[in-house]
């Protein structure tokens, strides 16, 4: 007995010491677990407007992908090319080529081979016109770095129809865009190409991205999904939307989870701002929550903000506040941190700058 006694005595010290490792770690975050004003203001917040939605948005799904599946819908509009257009963005003007003559656009004097092209298209009952915000917002931020030409796609009325219809015009809209992105990289590397797509645009850019490869036999280097369309869209469906495997890269921001916006990660990298929450810190609408994704991002572009939103890798919001999870980390947004993979999750300020530009104590073990 006595010899066992000396032997299990080291065990004890280590089972001893371990715990007061994990004691004094839970005390040092007690500060971190306690809810802020301004949390428990979030909270109520998402009890009140964002809990309804989403049952809302869930009824709305699965109704529309009960149509989906049994065929039960078709496009209001199948997509005219000639109405269709390629919009340059200047600082002498804004130039419009339509998406079957994409190649005037590729050859003309205002589009420069040697700069990176960054193509958006945009959502729902959007489209390029004076006063867009948000296209005017990735112009403005785009314009601060130089050597990039600029472009939005205007979609014309074939995303403003009902919804459902605007849905099943995504893949149509896709292989449109296909085909002049094969135009495209006869005049410029494949590697200086990026597409990026808010709400129902980012799955035009998924489709366009998998209808280029097939076309191809390689794929565009990088899609940005910013806040995907959720209505209608499920995995392995008819309508599956933007997915990994779309482009050598897919990084997708998820700002309005469970409404508008899709809540499952269907990236190589995923990032949640603000977790799980369907409502965005500063929002008190959907739609504001929406367009937060687009936000954070143009953010982000502006030189000295590429560090703005840094993710953790972890299981959920209350785990990165708790500094329980990994030591990996990411870039959201323009500089996002290509080759990661994995959901991350970051906290943002509710009004700008959003980016918060810190790193929550990570778990040391």
């Amino acid at each position: 007995m006595h010899v066992l006694r000396i032997l299990l005595f080291p065990v004890a010290i280590i089972v001893v010491k371990a715990k007061s490792r994990i004691s004094a770690r839970l005390i040092s975050n007690i500060p971190l677990l306690l809810p802020s004003f301004e949390e428990i203001g979030e909270f109520g917040k998402q009890t009140l407007l964002g809990y309804p939605l989403e049952a809302v948005s869930m009824g709305i799904h699965i109704f529309c992908s009960a149509a989906v599946a049994t065929n039960g819908t078709e496009p209001f509009y199948e997509p005219n090319l000639n109405l269709m257009n390629y919009v340059l963005f200047t600082d002498s003007g804004n130039y419009s080529y339509s998406l079957s003559q994409s190649a005037d656009l590729w050859k003309s004097a205002r589009f420069n081979y040697e700069y990176q092209t960054v193509i958006l298209v945009t959502g729902w009952l959007t489209t390029v016109n004076e006063g867009n915000e948000a296209i005017d917002a990735f112009f403005k931020a785009y314009k601060t770095r130089g050597r990039v030409n600029f472009i939005a796609i205007d979609t014309a009325s074939h995303l403003n129809t009902l919804y459902t219809w605007s849905s099943f015009n995504t893949n149509n809209l896709g292989a449109a865009i296909r085909d002049s992105l094969a135009d495209l990289v006869q005049y410029v590397k494949p590697q200086s190409i990026h597409l990026i797509g808010h709400s129902l645009g980012a799955h035009i850019s998924g489709a366009a991205g998998r209808r280029f490869q097939e076309l191809k036999g390689f794929n565009l280097p990088r899609i940005t999904g910013l806040d995907p369309a959720n209505p209608c869209f499920n995995e392995g469906e008819f309508l599956s939307g933007l997915g990994r495997g779309d482009a050598d890269f897919v990084d997708v921001i998820h700002s309005n989870v469970r409404v508008l916006g899709k809540r499952d990660p269907i990236g190589d990298i995923d990032f949640y701002p603000n977790g799980l929450n369907s409502i965005q810190p500063g929002c008190y609408t959907v739609t504001c929550s929406h367009s937060r994704a687009w936000e954070y991002y143009v953010e982000s572009v502006y030189p000295g903000n590429e560090q703005n939103f840094i993710g953790v890798k972890c299981n959920g919001l209350s785990a990165l506040i708790s500094g329980l999870c990994n030591r990996q980390k990411a870039t959201m947004g323009f500089a996002a941190s290509i080759g990661a993979k994995g959901n991350f999750f970051l906290l943002v300020n509710s009004e700008s700058p959003y980016g918060r530009k810190q790193i929550f104590k990570l778990n040391s073990s």
